[in-house]
């Protein structure tokens, strides 16, 4: 079985010859350190040592997908990405008729180009390629706002909220809607991400993620079942009060089970959601591949492929390996996958 039969057995709910893995996407200062430790010299040389069956080829992060003529980004102007908790530039706004009177730039999608992307796939191999863009709506709207005008504006001005999210998630829908007619066959699985949670709870209550959330996240789950692409959610932090929904939305697989948030540890959604929902993650980031010995990783990659498996993507319970995972950590989640 090839690595990209593998994965998409998997989040079809099947069984396939062993659980999968992604070691996920290492941040930037990661990269050397692993290099030195591994002998490789470049990241497809240490996916493949590890026997990483998951290729993640995002058209938003490429740097040639949005060609402004004045050079700006998607959502860029005024917006501080960084820093949710800052008042963004729709702070002040009352109603829908000030979205367009704050100097937002809003992206359009004919300053869109996928030839960058589309090379990447064409030489991804036999590897699953998850894409589509981020679609990170619910962060794009935190930031415009500032998260705690959003969250209080949810209650105060639902419409202002609404005309908001509908202007980003347009976006977002046409322009994957556009990739898709050029990707075609060449994607396996729509990869998309919004943190709808804390360590210990939702950002915001289940009554707001229905009005707000779940309408358009349904039109992107069915976007990309429509053109026969598997659906994988990634979500930090403690969503279990909404599980149910996102399976009802046809999520396929949930990513990154964020192990030590509340009720998100690989027993309580093997008890809950097992059968119902693909699973991807679970490897604790926060205490045991920093501070954990190989030995101890190997011992929870089988006390979870026990509890998850057969359908279970082993990978760390956050993408994005900080410089602080000592790289034998990472070898050890690898080599229990196979064993």
């Amino acid at each position: 079985m090839t690595s990209r039969e593998r994965i998409r057995t998997i989040v079809s709910g099947k069984a396939a010859d062993r659980c999968g893995f992604w070691m996920g996407q290492p941040h930037r200062d990661t990269w050397p350190i692993y290099h030195r430790y591994f002998g490789t010299s470049s990241e497809e040389a240490l996916r493949r040592k590890l026997g990483d069956d998951l290729r993640w080829i995002c058209p938003q992060f490429a740097g040639s997908t949005y060609r402004h003529p004045s050079g700006l980004a998607m959502f860029g102007s005024g917006v501080k990405k960084e820093r949710h908790g800052q008042g963004g530039p729709l702070a002040d706004c009352r109603e829908p008729g000030d979205i367009d009177r704050c100097g937002v730039h809003w992206p359009d999608p004919a300053h869109l180009s996928f030839d960058e992307t589309l090379a990447q796939l064409a030489a991804a191999g036999d590897f699953y390629r998850a894409s589509g863009f981020w679609t990170s709506f619910y962060h794009n709207i935190m930031d415009l706002f500032g998260i705690e005008s959003y969250l209080v504006n949810m209650y105060e001005r639902p419409e202002l909220v609404h005309a908001v999210t509908d202007r980003v998630c347009g976006f977002y829908y046409e322009a994957n809607e556009l990739f898709y007619a050029r990707a075609g066959g060449q994607v396996d699985g729509f990869f998309f991400g919004n943190d709808f949670g804390t360590q210990l709870d939702l950002i915001c209550g289940p009554a707001q993620f229905d009005e707000f959330i779940l309408p358009w996240f349904r039109k992107f789950t069915d976007q990309a079942h429509a053109r026969g692409y598997q659906v994988i959610l990634h979500s930090c932090g403690a969503i279990h009060k909404v599980i149910g929904r996102l399976i009802e939305a046809r999520v396929d697989c949930l990513h990154p089970l964020q192990a030590l948030a509340a009720d998100m540890d690989a027993a309580t959604l093997a008890r809950d959601f097992k059968g119902r929902i693909a699973f991807m993650g679970g490897i604790d980031t926060q205490e045991l591949l920093v501070n954990g010995t190989p030995e101890a990783v190997r011992a929870e990659v089988r006390r979870v492929r026990g509890l998850l498996g057969p359908c279970l993507v082993i990978s760390p319970s956050h993408e994005a390996i900080l410089p602080n995972v000592p790289p034998q950590n990472v070898e050890a989640m690898a080599e229990a996958v196979r064993a």
